[in-house]
């Protein structure tokens, strides 16, 4: 799905209005379409003012109890797809402070429980040593000192045996020079001591591993519920159940063709004797 950022936030006005307006027109009265789809009047009057963003499913249920022409269906799902997603600017998150951005990370690790991170660029936090994570934040405006802490603070999300994370990293995330060799070589030890963890899998593909599908962007995904995609300017927070699907499929094509366990401890020890020599 490709979008406009400036529209997301509009897209979510639209979709309320077009649907009270879809109601209006069949004639129809908020208290019959809420029992008719099997959602709360309350709930209801919020989609139709826009308090609330209705799921797909919600909204593909008031088209059919209204009756919406076919050619009408498609661009309004479009449109719900839109309003289920969410632009976070880099630029915006700077002025908030970049430690507001992992607390908002430490909540939904928090809420998670199945953890899913595709890396194909660096590495990520939760894995890094605070050498790492110091030098992969040496872009960001003003003093960085609390986001480290804060990033370090909460890589005991790892330790929490209620929670399973898998890290698939690509060679080049494992090993791209953030810092100097000899903690590169530390920060690969890193990985390999946390694989040992029973509830974290840390899979990597080699640069000669042949996967059909060229890996774009670092995406994480948190249960079945929400997905997050990485760019230079920002992030995208994809909520709608299609779309983290999507994600899923793509994790599980990488997933596939990763090594882990003692074929991965391997390959990361050869690349950390690399950089020791």
């Amino acid at each position: 799905m490709t979008f406009d950022p400036g529209e997301l936030g509009q897209s979510k006005a639209d979709l309320a209005e077009t649907l009270r307006m879809l109601r209006k027109r069949a004639s129809r009265t908020q208290v019959w379409l809420a029992q008719r789809c099997n959602i709360s009047q309350t709930k209801l009057s919020n989609i139709e003012t826009g308090r609330v963003t209705p799921s797909l499913i919600d909204v593909e249920l008031i088209l059919r109890a209204v009756g919406a022409p076919p050619e009408l269906v498609a661009e309004v799902v479009a449109l719900a797809r839109l309003a289920n997603t969410e632009w976070q600017g880099k630029r915006a998150s700077w002025r908030r402070g970049l430690e507001k951005r992992q607390a908002e990370l430490a909540g939904l690790e928090a809420e998670a429980t199945t953890l899913r991170y595709f890396l194909p660029a660096m590495v990520t936090g939760l894995l890094a040593t605070p050498e790492y994570i110091r030098a992969s934040l040496g872009h960001s405006p003003g003093d960085i000192s609390k986001t480290v802490t804060k990033k370090l603070e909460r890589q005991a999300t790892l330790y929490d045996a209620t929670k399973r994370f898998t890290f698939l990293l690509t060679e080049q995330a494992v090993r791209w020079t953030v810092v100097p060799r000899a903690a590169m070589a530390v920060q690969i030890d890193r990985l390999v001591s946390l694989s040992h963890l029973t509830n974290v899998r840390i899979g990597v593909l080699p640069i000669g591993a042949a996967v059909l599908r060229g890996p774009m962007n670092t995406f994480t995904v948190y249960d079945q519920r929400l997905a997050t995609v990485e760019t230079f300017t920002g992030r995208i927070v994809f909520q709608d159940a299609r779309d983290v699907a999507e994600h899923l499929e793509v994790f599980a094509l990488y997933e596939g063709h990763a090594l882990f366990g003692e074929e991965a401890r391997s390959v990361l020890g050869e690349w950390a004797n690399s950089c020791r020599l």
